[in-house]
Protein backbone atom coordinates (compact mmCIF):
# COMPACT_ATOMS: atom_id res chain seq x y z
CA UNK A 1 0.00 0.00 0.00
CA UNK A 2 2.68 2.33 1.25
CA UNK A 3 4.56 1.34 -1.80
CA UNK A 4 1.92 2.05 -4.60
CA UNK A 5 1.07 5.68 -3.19
CA UNK A 6 5.15 6.75 -2.76
CA UNK A 7 5.15 5.48 -6.73
CA UNK A 8 2.05 7.63 -7.68
CA UNK A 9 3.94 10.56 -5.84
CA UNK A 10 6.71 10.73 -7.68
CA UNK A 11 4.70 10.17 -10.73
CA UNK A 12 2.89 13.56 -9.88
CA UNK A 13 6.06 15.16 -9.27
CA UNK A 14 7.60 13.75 -12.64
CA UNK A 15 4.20 15.08 -14.73
CA UNK A 16 4.22 18.71 -12.97
CA UNK A 17 8.10 19.31 -13.50
CA UNK A 18 7.38 17.69 -17.42
CA UNK A 19 4.35 20.00 -17.87
CA UNK A 20 6.34 23.26 -16.11
CA UNK A 21 9.81 22.76 -18.80
CA UNK A 22 7.23 21.80 -21.50
CA UNK A 23 5.13 25.75 -20.74
CA UNK A 24 9.14 27.66 -20.16
CA UNK A 25 9.62 26.41 -23.43
CA UNK A 26 6.70 27.13 -25.69
CA UNK A 27 6.86 30.48 -24.12
CA UNK A 28 10.55 31.02 -24.39
CA UNK A 29 9.73 29.95 -28.58
CA UNK A 30 6.87 32.97 -28.68
CA UNK A 31 8.01 35.92 -30.90
CA UNK A 32 8.82 38.88 -28.67
CA UNK A 33 6.13 41.59 -28.38
CA UNK A 34 7.21 44.77 -30.75
CA UNK A 35 5.43 48.09 -30.04
CA UNK A 36 5.05 50.70 -32.69
CA UNK A 37 6.27 53.98 -31.91
CA UNK A 38 4.97 57.46 -33.73
CA UNK A 39 7.12 60.85 -33.38
CA UNK A 40 5.33 64.09 -32.44
CA UNK A 41 4.27 66.65 -35.31
CA UNK A 42 3.55 70.33 -36.24
CA UNK A 43 -0.20 70.51 -35.83
CA UNK A 44 -2.42 74.04 -36.03
CA UNK A 45 -4.97 73.11 -33.68
CA UNK A 46 -8.33 75.10 -33.21
CA UNK A 47 -10.72 74.21 -30.11
CA UNK A 48 -14.12 74.88 -30.87
CA UNK A 49 -17.86 74.08 -29.79
CA UNK A 50 -20.87 73.61 -32.61
CA UNK A 51 -24.20 75.99 -32.50
CA UNK A 52 -27.06 75.25 -35.05
CA UNK A 53 -29.03 77.61 -35.56
CA UNK A 54 -29.99 79.79 -39.17
CA UNK A 55 -29.02 82.81 -41.12
CA UNK A 56 -31.46 86.21 -40.21
CA UNK A 57 -31.41 89.55 -41.13
CA UNK A 58 -30.40 91.82 -38.09
CA UNK A 59 -33.59 93.71 -38.41
CA UNK A 60 -36.99 92.99 -40.44
CA UNK A 61 -39.34 95.22 -40.75
CA UNK A 62 -43.37 94.51 -41.28
CA UNK A 63 -45.25 96.92 -42.84
CA UNK A 64 -49.04 96.66 -41.75
CA UNK A 65 -51.74 99.19 -42.96
CA UNK A 66 -53.01 101.53 -40.90
CA UNK A 67 -56.85 100.94 -42.15
CA UNK A 68 -58.90 97.77 -42.79
CA UNK A 69 -59.64 97.00 -46.52
CA UNK A 70 -59.31 94.82 -49.02
CA UNK A 71 -55.91 94.39 -51.27
CA UNK A 72 -56.52 96.19 -54.37
CA UNK A 73 -52.90 96.16 -55.76
CA UNK A 74 -49.77 94.57 -55.43
CA UNK A 75 -46.39 96.67 -56.58
CA UNK A 76 -44.02 94.59 -54.72
CA UNK A 77 -42.72 90.80 -54.62
CA UNK A 78 -40.17 89.20 -52.98
CA UNK A 79 -36.34 89.82 -54.17
CA UNK A 80 -37.20 93.46 -55.18
CA UNK A 81 -35.34 96.38 -53.62
CA UNK A 82 -37.38 99.44 -52.44
CA UNK A 83 -36.60 102.70 -50.69
CA UNK A 84 -38.34 104.37 -48.03
CA UNK A 85 -41.53 106.07 -49.23
CA UNK A 86 -42.13 103.39 -52.19
CA UNK A 87 -45.29 102.40 -52.97
CA UNK A 88 -45.97 98.55 -52.02
CA UNK A 89 -49.77 97.98 -52.02
CA UNK A 90 -52.99 99.32 -52.61
CA UNK A 91 -56.32 99.07 -50.49
CA UNK A 92 -59.83 99.23 -50.80
CA UNK A 93 -61.29 100.86 -47.81
CA UNK A 94 -64.52 98.34 -46.61
CA UNK A 95 -66.03 100.83 -44.42
CA UNK A 96 -67.65 100.19 -41.12
CA UNK A 97 -71.33 100.97 -41.14
CA UNK A 98 -71.58 102.36 -37.71
CA UNK A 99 -68.87 104.80 -38.58
CA UNK A 100 -70.00 105.80 -41.89
CA UNK A 101 -73.47 106.66 -40.42
CA UNK A 102 -72.41 108.74 -38.12
CA UNK A 103 -69.66 110.55 -40.36
CA UNK A 104 -73.01 111.16 -42.92
CA UNK A 105 -74.86 112.81 -39.62
CA UNK A 106 -72.20 114.65 -38.84
CA UNK A 107 -72.65 116.26 -42.51
CA UNK A 108 -76.31 116.81 -41.81
CA UNK A 109 -75.52 118.80 -38.34
CA UNK A 110 -72.70 120.43 -40.01
CA UNK A 111 -75.20 121.77 -42.55
CA UNK A 112 -77.56 122.92 -40.43
CA UNK A 113 -75.58 124.72 -38.28
CA UNK A 114 -74.10 126.28 -41.75
CA UNK A 115 -77.66 127.52 -42.89
CA UNK A 116 -78.12 128.97 -39.65
CA UNK A 117 -74.62 131.00 -39.43
CA UNK A 118 -75.93 132.11 -43.06
CA UNK A 119 -78.94 133.29 -42.38
CA UNK A 120 -77.43 135.18 -38.94
CA UNK A 121 -74.65 136.61 -41.42
CA UNK A 122 -76.99 138.46 -43.45
CA UNK A 123 -79.18 139.51 -41.08
CA UNK A 124 -76.35 141.10 -39.50
CA UNK A 125 -75.10 142.20 -42.64
CA UNK A 126 -78.23 144.33 -43.28
CA UNK A 127 -78.34 145.77 -39.99
CA UNK A 128 -74.60 146.77 -40.54
CA UNK A 129 -75.27 148.76 -43.90
CA UNK A 130 -77.81 150.73 -41.80
CA UNK A 131 -75.47 151.25 -39.18
CA UNK A 132 -77.57 149.93 -36.41
CA UNK A 133 -74.68 147.45 -35.58
CA UNK A 134 -71.10 147.91 -34.52
CA UNK A 135 -68.09 146.90 -37.12
CA UNK A 136 -67.31 144.24 -33.85
CA UNK A 137 -70.63 142.75 -33.81
CA UNK A 138 -70.27 142.50 -38.14
CA UNK A 139 -66.66 140.87 -37.41
CA UNK A 140 -68.25 138.06 -35.01
CA UNK A 141 -71.42 137.32 -37.44
CA UNK A 142 -68.35 136.83 -40.29
CA UNK A 143 -66.24 134.25 -37.91
CA UNK A 144 -69.14 132.58 -36.58
CA UNK A 145 -70.29 131.47 -40.45
CA UNK A 146 -66.79 130.88 -41.89
CA UNK A 147 -66.68 128.57 -38.95
CA UNK A 148 -69.36 127.00 -40.04
CA UNK A 149 -68.81 126.30 -43.52
CA UNK A 150 -65.25 125.17 -42.19
CA UNK A 151 -67.23 122.32 -40.39
CA UNK A 152 -69.06 121.71 -43.19
CA UNK A 153 -66.40 120.94 -45.12
CA UNK A 154 -64.18 118.80 -42.70
CA UNK A 155 -67.53 116.59 -42.02
CA UNK A 156 -67.59 116.22 -46.05
CA UNK A 157 -63.97 115.23 -45.95
CA UNK A 158 -64.70 112.83 -42.94
CA UNK A 159 -67.53 111.06 -44.85
CA UNK A 160 -64.90 110.49 -47.84
CA UNK A 161 -61.93 109.26 -45.25
CA UNK A 162 -64.46 106.78 -44.00
CA UNK A 163 -66.31 105.77 -47.47
CA UNK A 164 -62.98 105.62 -49.23
CA UNK A 165 -59.86 105.85 -46.93
CA UNK A 166 -58.78 109.24 -48.59
CA UNK A 167 -60.49 112.45 -49.81
CA UNK A 168 -59.76 115.23 -52.33
CA UNK A 169 -56.11 116.94 -51.13
CA UNK A 170 -55.00 113.93 -49.28
CA UNK A 171 -54.15 111.27 -51.91
CA UNK A 172 -50.70 111.03 -51.22
CA UNK A 173 -51.21 110.54 -47.41
CA UNK A 174 -53.87 108.63 -47.98
CA UNK A 175 -54.18 105.44 -45.46
CA UNK A 176 -55.03 103.28 -48.57
CA UNK A 177 -51.18 103.55 -50.22
CA UNK A 178 -49.14 101.20 -48.41
CA UNK A 179 -45.76 102.55 -48.54
CA UNK A 180 -42.20 101.27 -47.27
CA UNK A 181 -41.05 103.07 -44.24
CA UNK A 182 -37.65 101.76 -44.46
CA UNK A 183 -34.75 100.56 -47.45
CA UNK A 184 -34.14 96.86 -48.11
CA UNK A 185 -34.78 93.99 -50.05
CA UNK A 186 -38.45 92.68 -49.75
CA UNK A 187 -38.25 89.26 -48.26
CA UNK A 188 -41.66 87.91 -48.65
CA UNK A 189 -45.15 89.33 -49.75
CA UNK A 190 -47.31 87.07 -47.61
CA UNK A 191 -50.86 88.02 -48.94
CA UNK A 192 -52.49 88.46 -52.26
CA UNK A 193 -54.97 90.80 -54.37
CA UNK A 194 -58.39 90.50 -52.55
CA UNK A 195 -56.98 89.16 -49.46
CA UNK A 196 -59.09 91.88 -46.26
CA UNK A 197 -56.48 93.23 -43.99
CA UNK A 198 -56.85 94.23 -40.53
CA UNK A 199 -55.36 97.45 -39.00
CA UNK A 200 -52.72 98.01 -37.00
CA UNK A 201 -54.23 99.20 -33.02
CA UNK A 202 -53.60 98.81 -29.88
CA UNK A 203 -55.61 95.49 -29.60
CA UNK A 204 -54.36 94.34 -32.89
CA UNK A 205 -51.34 93.69 -34.26
CA UNK A 206 -52.41 93.46 -37.87
CA UNK A 207 -52.00 91.91 -41.14
CA UNK A 208 -48.41 92.44 -42.15
CA UNK A 209 -48.11 93.43 -45.98
CA UNK A 210 -44.56 93.14 -46.77
CA UNK A 211 -41.37 92.01 -44.91
CA UNK A 212 -38.76 94.21 -45.68
CA UNK A 213 -34.77 93.70 -44.61
CA UNK A 214 -31.46 95.31 -45.35
CA UNK A 215 -29.41 92.12 -46.44
CA UNK A 216 -26.23 93.77 -45.84
CA UNK A 217 -26.79 93.14 -42.22
CA UNK A 218 -26.74 89.19 -41.66
CA UNK A 219 -26.76 87.71 -38.44
CA UNK A 220 -26.32 84.23 -37.07
CA UNK A 221 -28.99 83.28 -34.32
CA UNK A 222 -28.43 79.68 -32.63
CA UNK A 223 -28.08 77.49 -29.72
CA UNK A 224 -25.58 76.10 -27.31
CA UNK A 225 -26.15 73.92 -24.52
CA UNK A 226 -25.90 74.60 -20.80
CA UNK A 227 -22.68 71.96 -20.89
CA UNK A 228 -21.40 74.63 -23.50
CA UNK A 229 -22.15 77.84 -22.44
CA UNK A 230 -19.36 78.67 -19.54
CA UNK A 231 -16.41 77.71 -22.15
CA UNK A 232 -18.18 80.85 -24.29
CA UNK A 233 -18.43 84.36 -24.26
CA UNK A 234 -18.46 87.86 -26.41
CA UNK A 235 -16.44 88.83 -29.00
CA UNK A 236 -15.29 85.47 -29.72
CA UNK A 237 -14.76 84.58 -33.88
CA UNK A 238 -17.23 82.18 -35.42
CA UNK A 239 -16.63 80.39 -38.50
CA UNK A 240 -20.52 79.55 -40.12
CA UNK A 241 -20.84 77.26 -42.32
CA UNK A 242 -24.51 77.04 -44.54
CA UNK A 243 -26.23 73.83 -45.56
CA UNK A 244 -27.35 75.45 -48.97
CA UNK A 245 -23.51 76.72 -49.69
CA UNK A 246 -21.37 74.25 -49.89
CA UNK A 247 -17.38 74.74 -49.85
CA UNK A 248 -17.94 78.21 -48.39
CA UNK A 249 -17.09 79.29 -45.02
CA UNK A 250 -18.45 83.07 -43.38
CA UNK A 251 -16.43 84.72 -40.60
CA UNK A 252 -18.83 86.36 -38.10
CA UNK A 253 -18.36 87.25 -34.53
CA UNK A 254 -20.06 86.46 -31.34
CA UNK A 255 -22.10 89.30 -30.40
CA UNK A 256 -24.69 88.23 -27.46
CA UNK A 257 -25.35 85.49 -25.48
CA UNK A 258 -28.80 84.93 -23.74
CA UNK A 259 -28.40 85.65 -20.11
CA UNK A 260 -31.64 82.91 -19.46
CA UNK A 261 -31.56 78.83 -20.97
CA UNK A 262 -35.08 77.59 -21.72
CA UNK A 263 -35.74 73.89 -21.75
CA UNK A 264 -36.23 72.01 -25.12
CA UNK A 265 -36.40 68.28 -25.29
CA UNK A 266 -35.09 67.83 -21.74
CA UNK A 267 -31.74 69.67 -22.14
CA UNK A 268 -31.60 73.25 -21.16
CA UNK A 269 -30.50 75.53 -24.28
CA UNK A 270 -28.80 78.91 -24.39
CA UNK A 271 -29.74 81.82 -27.24
CA UNK A 272 -26.59 83.11 -29.38
CA UNK A 273 -26.28 85.39 -31.85
CA UNK A 274 -23.27 86.38 -34.30
CA UNK A 275 -23.06 89.09 -36.83
CA UNK A 276 -21.37 88.21 -40.10
CA UNK A 277 -19.21 90.10 -41.75
CA UNK A 278 -20.64 92.03 -45.44
CA UNK A 279 -20.38 89.44 -48.20
CA UNK A 280 -20.04 90.78 -51.44
CA UNK A 281 -19.70 87.74 -53.65
CA UNK A 282 -22.44 85.23 -52.13
CA UNK A 283 -25.84 85.99 -51.74
CA UNK A 284 -27.30 84.37 -48.07
CA UNK A 285 -30.66 83.79 -48.26
CA UNK A 286 -32.86 84.85 -44.89
CA UNK A 287 -33.89 81.50 -43.15
CA UNK A 288 -31.39 79.02 -44.10
CA UNK A 289 -30.09 76.79 -41.99
CA UNK A 290 -26.20 77.13 -40.28
CA UNK A 291 -23.96 75.81 -38.11
CA UNK A 292 -21.66 78.11 -36.29
CA UNK A 293 -18.20 76.92 -35.31
CA UNK A 294 -17.33 78.37 -32.24
CA UNK A 295 -13.53 79.43 -31.75
CA UNK A 296 -12.61 78.29 -27.75
CA UNK A 297 -8.61 78.71 -29.02
CA UNK A 298 -6.42 78.48 -31.30
CA UNK A 299 -2.73 77.43 -31.86
CA UNK A 300 -1.07 77.62 -34.84
CA UNK A 301 2.50 75.56 -35.85
CA UNK A 302 2.82 73.51 -32.19
CA UNK A 303 4.51 70.67 -31.08
CA UNK A 304 1.47 67.50 -30.45
CA UNK A 305 0.78 64.34 -30.76
CA UNK A 306 -2.28 62.11 -31.01
CA UNK A 307 -3.99 62.04 -28.20
CA UNK A 308 -4.95 57.88 -28.37
CA UNK A 309 -0.86 58.23 -27.33
CA UNK A 310 -1.36 59.73 -23.91
CA UNK A 311 -1.75 58.10 -20.86
CA UNK A 312 -2.52 59.03 -17.42
CA UNK A 313 -1.16 58.67 -13.88
CA UNK A 314 -3.63 56.17 -11.77
CA UNK A 315 -3.06 58.53 -8.78
CA UNK A 316 -1.88 61.95 -9.52
CA UNK A 317 -3.88 62.14 -12.70
CA UNK A 318 -1.10 63.57 -14.62
CA UNK A 319 -0.43 63.20 -18.44
CA UNK A 320 2.81 60.88 -19.68
CA UNK A 321 3.89 59.15 -22.42
CA UNK A 322 6.26 56.53 -22.79
CA UNK A 323 9.79 56.91 -24.94
CA UNK A 324 11.59 54.77 -26.40
CA UNK A 325 15.08 55.18 -24.82
CA UNK A 326 16.58 51.70 -26.90
CA UNK A 327 15.08 49.38 -29.37
CA UNK A 328 11.69 48.64 -27.75
CA UNK A 329 12.96 49.81 -24.42
CA UNK A 330 10.73 52.60 -22.79
CA UNK A 331 10.95 55.30 -20.52
CA UNK A 332 8.40 57.61 -18.64
CA UNK A 333 8.21 61.36 -19.51
CA UNK A 334 5.52 63.45 -17.85
CA UNK A 335 4.29 66.20 -20.15
CA UNK A 336 2.64 69.28 -20.06
CA UNK A 337 -0.25 69.58 -22.25
CA UNK A 338 -2.06 72.76 -23.91
CA UNK A 339 -5.01 73.24 -26.21
CA UNK A 340 -7.15 69.91 -28.18
CA UNK A 341 -9.07 69.56 -30.97
CA UNK A 342 -10.30 65.93 -29.85
CA UNK A 343 -7.68 64.41 -31.99
CA UNK A 344 -3.88 66.15 -31.70
CA UNK A 345 -3.26 67.48 -28.40
CA UNK A 346 -0.69 70.43 -27.75
CA UNK A 347 2.90 69.72 -26.03
CA UNK A 348 4.28 72.47 -23.81
CA UNK A 349 7.36 70.29 -22.54
CA UNK A 350 7.88 66.93 -22.00
CA UNK A 351 9.06 66.09 -25.27
CA UNK A 352 11.32 66.95 -28.43
CA UNK A 353 10.21 66.22 -31.77
CA UNK A 354 13.12 63.49 -32.48
CA UNK A 355 10.96 61.44 -29.52
CA UNK A 356 9.56 57.76 -30.51
CA UNK A 357 6.36 57.58 -28.43
CA UNK A 358 5.20 54.01 -27.39
CA UNK A 359 1.99 53.29 -29.07
CA UNK A 360 -0.12 51.56 -26.62
CA UNK A 361 -1.55 48.91 -28.42
CA UNK A 362 1.02 45.36 -28.80
CA UNK A 363 1.06 44.35 -32.21
CA UNK A 364 2.99 40.88 -33.15
CA UNK A 365 5.12 40.83 -36.11
CA UNK A 366 3.14 38.96 -38.72
CA UNK A 367 4.99 35.70 -39.80
CA UNK A 368 6.81 35.14 -43.05
CA UNK A 369 4.59 34.39 -46.09
CA UNK A 370 1.39 35.36 -44.04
Amino acid sequence: MKKSLTILILALIVLTFGGSMYYLYQKNAEDPVVYKTEKPTRQNIVKKTVATGSILPLEEVLIKPNISGVIEEIYVEGGDFVKSGDLLAKLKVVPNLSALNDAKNAIEDAKITLNDQRRNYERQQALFSRGVISQADMDRAQVSYDQAKQAYSAANKRYDIVRTGTTQGLSNAANTLIRATVSGMVLEVPVEVGNQVIEANTFNEGTTIAAIADIGKMIFEGKVDESEVGKIHEELPLEITVGAIEDQVFDAVLDYIAPKGKEENGAIQFEIKGSLKKQDSVFIRAGLSANASIILGKADGVLAVKEALVQFDGDTRKPYVEVEVAPQQFERRDLELGISDGIFVEVKSGLQEQDAIKVWNALVEPEAGA
